[in-house]
């Protein structure tokens, strides 16, 4: 990254002001005793969001697809430039989870079958839906990516803060970015299609019943292997998690049906101490594929 892209992120105020193309590349065989349970300060947190990320990556192929197909016909230089961007996160976060599928595969066999059909859904739909469908459907999951990522980012203390290094660098490099690139979708919706708002509010609702749907399909298997279905008591407090972070999630996108809403809304002024230190230590060419608990205090604390 040069000097002046490193500076305009730093001193961006709002988060989607620039957005960085970040290659990364996780090395899973450094995860600690290559366990996938790997946050110890919430072991239910790391099953839910690995659950959540077995379809993520295509979904995203999906939308860097979509995007591509659209791209030529977009007239305004920061809206490409932005297109162009978001493609390219996309592109690095599914090439870790599609790697990342496979580790959990070695301890999660049922996840082999739900990784396919994720990969086969998004295929046959690339193949069969409309250009307003896919662009509408994007709009729809990114509003879930763009909130997902503030929300975790937020919970941090609570679901990340003694972790494994790999794992959590991976989620929140994933979560920083998902929430820069949180209004590229809406505006490309935006740009083609503003006056068909109903339709974006349509595939608002389509895409929080996918992401559930798909999720619990993941979030089951891993349960019972990790002895959650093993008593009433554990299966209740599984099931409770699952379906209060799932609550939560839905209940922050109310706003998004309102009729002026634009995510830049929401991510007005972001402060959160992880993304902004973070942001700093990726531009000053230090270390952020493994970072252990004293590595983010210190981080937090210099910035």
């Amino acid at each position: 990254m040069n000097n002046s892209t490193s500076t305009a992120m730093d001193n961006a105020k709002n988060p989607m002001d620039n957005i960085v193309v970040r290659p990364l590349r996780f090395d899973y065989s450094n995860i600690e005793a290559q366990d996938p349970v790997w946050s110890r300060s919430s072991p239910l947190f790391a099953i839910y969001i690995n659950a959540l990320g077995v379809h993520i990556p295509y979904f995203e192929r999906y939308l860097m697809s979509s995007f591509r197909s659209v791209r030529q016909q977009i007239k305004d230089p920061k809206l490409l430039k932005e297109v162009s961007a978001i493609i390219g996160q996309e592109a690095h976060h599914a090439k870790n989870f599609v790697d990342y599928n496979q580790f959990l595969i070695k301890r999660y066999p049922e996840i082999e079958a739900l990784d396919k059909r994720a990969k086969d859904h998004f295929e046959q739909s690339l193949s069969q839906d409309s250009i307003k469908s896919k662009i509408a459907y994007v709009a729809g999951y990114e509003t879930f990516t763009f909130l997902g990522g503030m929300i975790i980012l937020d919970g941090y203390d609570k679901w990340m803060k003694d972790a494994d290094p790999v794992i959590r660098s991976m989620w929140v490099w994933h979560q920083v970015e998902e929430v820069e690139h949180g209004a590229v979708a809406f505006d490309v919706y935006k740009y083609f299609y503003a006056q068909h708002e109903w339709y974006r509010k349509w595939n608002v609702l389509k895409s929080l019943l996918h992401i559930a749907s798909e999720t619990w399909k993941a979030y089951k298997p891993m349960c019972k292997k990790e002895g959650y279905f093993s008593s009433p008591i554990k299966a209740i407090k599984a099931l409770a998690f699952f379906t209060n972070i799932s609550f939560k999630l839905a209940k922050s996108a109310l706003p998004v049906f309102a009729n002026k809403y634009h995510p830049r809304q929401i991510s007005e002024d972001e402060s959160n101490p992880i993304a902004v230190a973070w942001r700093k230590k990726y531009s000053r060419g230090e270390d952020i594929l493994k970072m252990r608990n004293n590595d983010l205090k210190t981080m937090i604390k210099t910035n």
